[in-house]
């Protein structure tokens, strides 16, 4: 352990020395492995920045490392691409804003060049080969998706996610507990968001948290909440009135589907429910258990995640009893307090 800790240290030490990139960067990551909400958060930074005054018409790129895909190098993420190919996250990403560049590389330092001079793809490297021959305007600003533990590249704006319900006082390193950091790198970010918060907060435990966090009055420390928005089908042939069903299945692939689970039991009965790893690939195997669970049940509708089904339409030969029923719960966050985006939009005119 004390191994451990030190080569997160040094590691820490290399991330305050790196360069910036070419144009600025904000940062979206976290401490703890999984399940904070980078990507329902980095949907809002996006959704903040093309309404900025400032940021507005610039054109925007978002860089991620496409956990789990297939590809290899930089790749471009277009609105047709696979969830294998270009890995669930940043599709979904795409898919919700399609005028902004999204791209996939696990170097991230190459992926900022490339981004900003996407001439230089033109350049015949052998790994670049397979890129798909589309064009994108060269980026005015690029949202890196966890990026926080890459130690090559310093973002402008460093934002931390802390799950409301997983104080990093609490929680210990992996593989005792689920830090995947050391809990004093809280200082090195510029704004900490604690997500998945009540709708409601008080000053008294706003306080208790910027208390146990440690925070300098010169970072920003703001509360976020989740929230689900109505089912939306997944497939052409998928019958609507499921979604008026008062009982469902539910199939997840996501690190904790909690939140979702306490959020549908509020007006459907789950009659059953199947979690797979987060980030699974769904195999035939999979689909066929799914289907077996929705026979089970001839009047529940079938439920996934958002980003679940970005996977699921990966899959071949799926059974008909999904395609009738399936359908997708959207996500987003949002601040508890219209001060607290204010705040947050100060931040980035900053930039």
């Amino acid at each position: 352990m004390l191994l451990y800790r030190l080569l997160l240290k040094s590691r820490a030490k290399a991330w305050r020395k790196a360069p910036h990139a070419e144009v600025p960067t904000i940062c979206v990551g976290n401490i703890t492995v999984g399940g904070t909400g980078k990507t329902p958060h980095t949907e809002m930074i996006l959704d903040m920045l093309q309404q900025h005054y400032k940021w507005g018409s610039a054109n925007l790129a978002v860089l991620s490392r496409g956990y789990k895909r297939r590809s290899r190098g930089f790749q471009q993420v277009m609105t047709d691409s696979t969830a294998a190919f270009a890995g669930d996250e940043p599709l979904q990403i795409k898919r919700k804003f399609p005028a902004v560049t999204v791209a996939v590389d696990k170097d991230r330092v190459e992926g900022c060049s490339f981004l900003v001079h996407p001439e230089k793809l033109q350049e015949p490297v052998k790994k670049l080969r397979r890129i798909r021959d589309k064009q994108f305007p060269p980026a005015g600003l690029i949202v890196l998706d966890d990026a926080f533990q890459y130690n090559k590249l310093h973002a402008d704006l460093n934002i931390v996610l802390v799950d409301y319900n997983r104080p990093l006082h609490t929680d210990r390193l992996l593989p005792f507990g689920r830090l995947r950091d050391l809990p004093e790198r809280i200082a090195d970010a510029d704004v900490v968001i604690v997500t998945k918060c009540p709708y409601e907060l008080d000053d008294w435990e706003r306080t208790v948290w910027a208390g146990n966090l440690g925070l300098r009055k010169d970072q920003t420390l703001l509360f976020s909440c989740i929230e689900y928005l109505d089912p939306v089908p997944v497939f052409p042939e998928t019958d609507s009135r499921y979604s008026y069903s008062k009982s469902l299945v539910l199939f997840t692939g996501i690190a904790n589907d909690t939140p979702l689970r306490y959020s549908l039991s509020d007006k459907y009965r789950i009659v059953e429910a199947i979690s797979f790893p987060d980030h699974h690939k769904f195999s035939r195997a999979d689909m066929t258990k799914v289907a077996s669970a929705v026979r089970r049940h001839p009047t529940a509708a079938l439920f996934t995640t958002e980003k679940d089904a970005g996977r699921v339409l990966d899959c071949r030969k799926i059974p008909a009893e999904i395609k009738q029923r399936l359908f997708h719960v959207p996500i987003r966050v949002r601040f508890l307090t219209d001060r607290e985006r204010e705040l947050f939009e100060e931040r980035l005119s900053r930039l």
